[in-house]
């Protein structure tokens, strides 16, 4: 069974964590997770897909492994996670690569792909997200990502966690576990709390401009697929039947008794991915 290696590199100045799955040399994948989320939350479809593929999970800049910005909201922008996307592909020494992104690493995808690396993405898969967030969702995101709780026992924080994320509807007792495991921190006190830089909400309020991403996507040339959970508020069902019409009129695949974010770790959902890469 393939296990993932675990990596750190300089990526533009910051030290990045990266998840590796699979060998160098096969077509490479870019895994870029959601705005309160680590690059570990693709392990299920990084690992199936790394026997066709060299994929790459990485944590953003204050998420997960990676290190915290210096300048706090004037780090969190996409501009600097786009040139830490650079620095890592250069240490990988990437040319071409498929990229699939969750909520933020879905904008991000689309900004990377219509701008710096348009070259560079040959696929890409939005997982969730559209150029036009509804504000009650936005706002809903910036409450619990901006004030994140502490608890006094893991058990707590998984209680928690699973009812923020409920949303992403059905999943083995072994994601949540590892959901637990891998986005938990003990603070200076011992009591437990979420992996990530609270100033990482920014994103939601004053970088906000990073999530206006239309013209962006409109200009996509790349090949392109477009995911949905049903149930989602981020990524309205109107705002996806106009992405199907814009820019590069994706596929659009709807995922069933699930809101934001469908996490793509059933076996349908993995071979739908390996089977769009691989064209």
């Amino acid at each position: 069974m393939t296990l993932p290696r675990s990596t750190y590199i300089d990526a533009a100045g910051f030290e990045m964590h990266v998840t590796e799955w699979g060998e160098p040399g096969r077509p490479a994948l870019v895994m870029w997770h959601g705005l309160a989320r680590t690059g570990r939350d693709f392990d299920e479809a990084a690992r199936a897909l790394s026997n066709d593929f060299f994929v790459l999970c990485p944590d953003t800049l204050g998420r997960g492994l990676s290190a915290w910005a210096r300048r706090g909201a004037a780090d969190y922008t996409f501009a600097t996670y786009g040139a830490m996307t650079s620095a890592m592909l250069d240490h990988y020494r990437l040319d071409q690569f498929g990229w699939l992104g969750t909520s933020m690493g879905g904008l991000l995808g689309i900004t990377l792909a219509a701008g710096p690396l348009r070259e560079r993405i040959t696929h890409l898969v939005i997982n969730d997200v559209g150029p036009d967030i509804p504000y009650d969702s936005a706002r809903r995101i910036a409450d619990y990502v901006g004030n994140p709780p502490v608890f006094d026992t893991i058990g707590d924080y998984e209680a928690w966690l699973r009812r923020t994320y409920a949303p992403f509807g059905d999943n083995a007792e072994s994601f949540w576990r590892r959901m637990v495991d891998t986005s938990m921190r003990r603070t200076d006190q011992g009591q437990v709390t979420v992996h990530y830089d609270p100033a990482i909400v920014s994103t939601m309020g004053e970088n906000k401009a990073d999530l206006d991403v239309w013209d962006a996507y409109d200009s996509l040339t790349t090949r392109t697929l477009l995911i949905r959970g049903a149930l989602s508020d981020v990524l309205p069902q109107t705002v996806a039947s106009a992405m199907r019409m814009r820019g590069p009129c994706p596929n659009l695949v709807t995922v069933p008794n699930c809101g934001h974010a469908p996490t793509l770790t059933d076996q349908t959902h993995i071979e739908l991915l390996r089977a769009f890469f691989m064209d």
